[in-house]
């Protein structure tokens, strides 16, 4: 049984804010003109500025990256930026420290690895998100 888990909420956050950002650089970026300042906006420094708009965008969207999927074999994590991938015999526990936003992989030599993609905000299917992955290490693990 194969299962994956996305973060919710932060998808939704980000998907917005990269909608807002690219707006609001868009229209000041269509607004640059000449001021009574004696400033003179050209032309390449509007699309600079719709660009700039689009890149930070770009850098919200990656919170909306993180995944995690399980199988009989291993785990599979993608953060923000890294993506690794653990069997479960490398993997001693899942497991959701109280005050802690995210879960993670406890490995050996008191290592670990955050699994963004099972935060606490999501609430239920982070506890479900959980809960699915400690069944398939018990599986896979005896």
């Amino acid at each position: 049984m194969a299962v994956e888990f996305r973060p919710r909420r932060i998808r939704t956050v980000a998907v917005i804010s990269a909608v807002f950002l690219v707006a609001v650089f868009s229209v000041v970026g269509w607004l640059l003109t000449d001021t009574p300042t004696g400033v003179i906006f050209r032309t390449s420094d509007q699309i600079a500025m719709v660009v700039l708009g689009v890149l930070l965008a770009c850098g919200v969207l990656l919170l909306a990256r993180p995944r995690v999927r399980a199988d009989e074999i291993g785990v599979e994590v993608r953060n923000v930026v890294t993506a690794r991938r653990f069997t479960w015999s490398e993997v001693l526990h899942v497991s959701f420290p109280d005050g802690a936003s995210w879960a993670r992989l406890e490995l050996p030599d008191d290592e670990y690895v955050s699994i963004m993609a099972i935060q606490a905000v999501d609430r239920d299917r982070a506890v479900a998100a959980v809960r699915a992955l400690r069944d398939l290490h018990r599986a896979a693990t005896g």
